[in-house]
């Protein structure tokens, strides 16, 4: 089987069986395999070697291809885990991208950005809440220790950021790409700021909105249904969490360009985002179509040409390595608690996309080189301190700190309006 003979390269740490349309079984690797790939389509055999990228993960979704003895993710881990990355082994010609077709599947103009925001994020409050902590914090949290629990991996994560922002009562915030508001009401609840949360997705707007009038926040944030492109004023602060991936890098000139033009002249912006840490590369193609359309994760020489070019400073950047990996690994494992809740709420299919999503997401971030960076921006030579000292000390503060009581609201309906 050709396959097999493509994969031993990259299985120098375990074994597997791979078990052909025809029946017939072939063994890959060293020792003794403890999964089984099987193989329900004789067309499988030419994909998996034509384009396996994007075919393994439409063959998991549509059932063609199963795993006997563990997970899609044990499979993954497997192939992606020896000295040899299962994805150069199986690369083609398909994944050699021009510049040119790089800068076409990165562009997203509003209309294209508001479609691609859609297919992902307005998927249903009840669908995140099976695997996300209690403050539906959709990125990467940040682990103190190797202990720390998913909720407060994301408290810390707030902590952390805030810290970075050098926040006091009354200045005024925009978080660009604020999902579910979290990080908005915390900000506002937490430092006293005023803050403009904005997002491209209805049912977030809807969420976060809610959250807040519930919390009696809608005084002091406010949620838009709007794109950075289409903002105008100052503010003293701005935070941009999980969103930077959906920018694209033709459109990165313009991204900094219009951060600096938002922030005041003494202000401070900070930048959390996916990016890779082996150069320029491109989207994984299943990824890609099924999961966040437009997307992509950026090298760091990709990014701070354009900071540069907008006239910032680069005032700290901070590299989070196996943070992501940990936190996905807390999502697969409850969403595989929870898989028959979102079985009821879409079907089978989606439920193995989700799957292969966590567990491919979760393997990138321990195998594969993805990390995350946080990059602190401002206009000026002094907007802050000269040493990073006070980092450590107002997250200890804020740690320390109890948060003023929510004061609930009234009327929550109509403050969604």
């Amino acid at each position: 089987m050709l396959l097999a003979r493509l994969l031993s390269p990259a299985l120098t740490a375990g074994a597997l069986d791979i078990v052909g349309a025809d029946g017939r079984r072939h063994r890959v690797g060293v020792g003794t395999p403890s999964l089984t790939l099987r193989l329900h389509d004789k067309t499988l055999h030419r994909d998996l070697v034509m384009n396996p990228r994007l075919r393994f993960g439409e063959a998991y979704m549509d059932g063609r291809l199963t795993i006997e003895g563990g997970s899609v993710y044990d499979l993954l881990a497997l192939l992606s885990a020896g000295t040899d990355n299962v994805q150069g082994v199986l690369g083609s010609l398909r994944e050699t991208l021009s510049p040119a077709l790089r800068l076409i599947q990165q562009s997203n103009p509003l209309r294209r950005s508001r479609r691609n925001v859609a297919h992902h994020y307005d998927l249903s409050r009840s669908f995140f809440e099976l695997f996300l902590d209690r403050d539906l914090q959709y990125s990467c949290a940040y682990f103190p220790t190797p202990n720390t629990g998913l909720d407060e991996a994301q408290e810390a994560k707030k902590r952390h950021i805030a810290a970075k922002l050098l926040l006091r009562p009354g200045m005024r915030v925009l978080d660009i790409g604020c999902g579910w508001g979290g990080m908005a009401l915390y900000l506002a609840r937490m430092t006293g700021a005023q803050v403009t949360g904005i997002t491209l997705s209805s049912e977030q707007l809807a969420v976060a909105r809610e959250r807040a009038a519930h919390a009696g926040l809608a005084g002091q944030v406010r949620f838009e249904l709007r794109d950075y492109r289409e903002m105008e004023g100052r503010f003293d602060r701005i935070v941009s969490v999980g969103m930077f991936e959906h920018v694209g890098v033709p459109h990165y000139p313009a991204f900094f360009a219009k951060l600096r033009d938002l922030l005041a002249e003494d202000g401070v912006a900070l930048l959390h985002a996916i990016g890779r840490s082996d150069g320029p590369g491109s989207t994984n193609p299943w990824f890609r179509k099924y999961i966040f359309p437009g997307g992509y994760s950026p090298a760091l020489s990709e990014v701070i040409p354009a900071v540069e070019k907008a006239g910032l400073w680069n005032t700290d950047v901070e590299i989070l390595r196996l943070h992501y990996a940990e936190t996905l690994r807390h999502w697969r494992e409850r969403f595989a608690t929870r898989r028959e809740d979102a079985r009821a709420m879409y079907d089978e299919r989606f439920c193995r996309m989700w799957e292969f999503y966590l567990a491919g997401a979760e393997i990138s971030f321990r195998y594969q080189g993805h990390m995350v960076f946080q990059m602190q921006l401002a206009r000026s030579l002094g907007a802050v301190p000269l040493v990073r000292d006070y980092m450590q000390r107002t997250e200890a503060a804020l740690t320390e700190a109890v948060p003023p009581p929510l004061r609930t609201g009234r009327n929550v309906g109509a403050n969604n309006a």
